[in-house]
């Protein structure tokens, strides 16, 4: 009973958007209050009936309710608890409604906020957002119906894909999604501007925290999902350019644009045209990623759905949603007035170039992912573009635009003194150059692109505390002064350096990776093998029974200079139901170094083989993309985001804001 009132709640919430995305839509082309006014109750019935939904669908899981289809497929009465609940989102099915869960829940936040939107601004948007959640119900109720019963029922379920019992299958799919389906509240932003002619200030100051938070929220996910790969499928590499991977990094990328965009257009009233369509694109891109995962186009450790059915629907969604919005935007942007103007050399002019930057390499990152099927689909012919391109072409992009970076953010607003801020950046260069010259001569050299990417990662991070440096202290100003005024800066510019900084964290780690060590070894009990500055000694391989699987262990001893530092286990792993292997890493973290083992296949004369690698400061990279988000949720902390845009009767009044941000 309970599964067809899930079933029964989703039908009933697709009638709900469609009264969201008509009558509210309707209500302010007629400027009527009361139809206008319809957008809220819709929008959070909506969101409560999925969310009925998916606790149906969920109590059928964690039950082991072997007569819903979907559970069947997924699930297994022997997985621990946890991996019962995570499959709910295992599965074609259930992901695309924790989607719609997340679409839903992030419109009736719009519709909660009703004092910081204005009401036709608010109204559209929400009719923009139901449009959206009428197209992927349907797509659930047509073709991913989740609740699907199967008679007789079995016994027992087929088991959850062992790569997916993992943690991280509880972490990263709901991340991802946050930021995915938090883009459309910046497209529905778009729409609504679009359609009603009008784009100002008060447009860029709502959109851009929602924008904010979708960013940090795919920033999280995007790094949650390179961790997973790289300790779960024990292949040691953060980064594969695969194209589904690729497929998250576009949004990111197209977000991050839009992001400094809406900054702009803020402060100045400036690139309306431009921060519209980045809107557009960068949910485009989203939609783009899902079809990638579920049309069945691509065979990836990431894809999901194979079945052409669903394919050519969520096609059709894209080619309506992507093609309708960019319709709309080239009638409707020629009717936008121009902004204000900037000097070339300005904190705009830098962000405008950020912004050209990030197209650019998300420009190559779309070449590079759907040539190749778009010529295997007109040709036949099958190509494999990975490393090699984009170490090509998406490189040489983006060493300029973290370059600039530092230079940018401390320039000032309409007409910048690029000596000047040159000159206040020569102790933060000084500061870089001499911490890559220690690391260089600690490792003892590299190769020069690795050199160049730790100097890009030191200058970054010198860059952004001398920012804040600069905002709070002069020549001969007491230290105690100086503090209270960086404790009076805005939380937005503690957020920006944060995130920037981080950013340079991310290349460092990346960078180090070039003095990374591999070491292929066939080892026995007692035989000894060198990884980077250590040594493991394997100690025995042990046999071991999980809930759902069994198991070879091999320990190793970890020795640094003779003497033993910790031990490390590496398994490889067989899933009874099944019957599939799987490999989980042995990782030991030393620092921000970690040691990782990867077990092979046991060899003649009863050797194992086994892979050793060292990574040197691979930590920074994932540490590095948290406290990108950190600086993220920082600045969404900043009053001037959380509050609607000043009345034009009160914006002259209000004295001049700290230069932020």
């Amino acid at each position: 009973m309970i599964v067809e009132i899930g079933h029964f709640a989703l039908a009933l919430a697709l009638g709900l958007s469609l009264v969201q995305c008509a009558l509210p839509l309707w209500g302010a082309r007629m400027r009527d209050p009361a139809l206008m006014g319809i957008a809220t109750p819709a929008a959070l019935g909506a969101f409560l009936c999925v969310a009925v939904a998916f606790a149906a669908l969920t109590l059928a899981y964690v039950q082991s309710d072997f007569s819903v289809l979907n559970v069947v497929e997924n699930s297994h009465s022997t997985q621990p608890l946890l991996y019962r609940f995570t499959s709910v989102w295992g599965n074609h099915e259930g992901s695309m409604l924790l989607w719609v869960l997340i679409l839903t829940l992030f419109g009736a936040l719009v519709a909660l906020s009703r004092r910081s939107l204005p009401e036709r601004l608010r109204a559209n948007a929400l009719a923009a957002q139901g449009a959206i959640a009428i197209a992927f119900l349907a797509f659930i109720l047509v073709t991913s119906n989740p609740f699907a019963r199967v008679t007789p029922a079995p016994f027992e379920g087929q088991d959850l894909n062992p790569i997916l019992q993992d943690l991280g299958l509880a972490i990263h799919p709901p991340l991802l999604y946050l930021g995915y389906v938090g883009f459309s509240i910046s497209f529905a932003f778009a729409a609504a501007a679009l359609i009603e002619g009008r784009i100002d200030a008060v447009w860029a100051r709502a959109v851009r925290p929602w924008t904010l938070t979708a960013w940090l929220f795919l920033t999280l996910g995007i790094a949650m999902g390179s961790y997973w790969a790289y300790y779960e499928l024990g292949w040691g590499g953060w980064w594969f350019w695969d194209p589904v991977e690729n497929a998250s990094l576009m949004p990111w990328l197209a977000g991050t644009a839009l992001l400094h965009s809406t900054i702009v257009m803020e402060k100045r009233d400036a690139l309306k045209v431009w921060t519209v369509l980045l809107a557009i694109l960068t949910f485009s891109l989203s939609l783009l990623g899902t079809f990638l995962v579920r049309s069945g186009v691509l065979t990836s450790v990431h894809a999901f759905a194979t079945d052409p059915a669903r394919g050519v629907f969520i096609l059709a969604i894209l080619v309506a949603f992507i093609g309708g919005s960019l319709a709309l935007f080239a009638w409707r942007a020629p009717m936008l007035k121009p902004g204000g103007l900037f000097a070339p050399v300005s904190r705009e002019g830098a962000l405008v170039l950020n912004n050209l930057l990030l197209a650019s390499a998300c420009a190559t990152v779309f070449i590079g992912t759907l040539y190749p099927l778009a010529l295997e689909a007109l040709t036949g012919d099958k190509i494999s573009v990975g490393e090699p391109f984009f170490n090509a072409t998406f490189l040489p992009i983006v060493v300029p635009l973290l370059a600039v970076l530092p230079l940018g953010q401390s320039l000032a607003w309409k007409r910048g003194d690029l000596l000047g801020t040159a000159e206040r950046l020569f102790a933060a260069f000084a500061l870089a150059l001499a911490a890559t010259l220690a690391a260089v001569a600690f490792a003892e050299g590299g190769p020069v692109v690795a050199v160049l990417g730790l100097a890009l990662g030191f200058f970054l991070v010198a860059g952004s505390l001398a920012d804040i440096v600069n905002r709070s202290w002069t020549r001969g100003m007491p230290l105690a002064t100086a503090w209270r005024r960086a404790r009076g800066l805005p939380r937005s510019a503690w957020g920006m350096a944060v995130a920037h900084a981080a950013v340079g964290l991310v290349a460092i780690g990346i960078a180090a990776q070039a003095w990374s060590t591999e070491t292929l070894a066939v080892m026995k009990p007692g035989e000894v093998a060198a990884a980077g500055p250590y040594q493991l000694r394997l100690d025995a391989v042990l046999p071991r029974t999980g809930p759902n699987y069994r198991e070879d262990v091999a320990r190793f001893s970890v020795m640094r200079h003779g003497e033993t530092v910790g031990t490390v286990e590496a398994m490889k792993r067989l899933y009874v139901t099944r019957g599939m292997p799987t490999t989980e890493a042995g990782i030991m973290t030393r620092g921000p170094s970690q040691l990782y083992v990867s077990l092979g296949e046991p060899q003649p004369g009863g050797g194992l083989g086994v892979r050793f690698y060292w990574k040197p400061y691979v930590l920074l990279i994932w540490g590095g993309a948290l406290f990108m988000a950190a600086g993220g949720a920082l600045s969404l902390t900043d009053r001037r985001l959380r509050v609607g845009a000043p009345a034009r009767a009160r914006a002259a009044a209000l004295p001049a804001a700290t230069p932020a941000e």
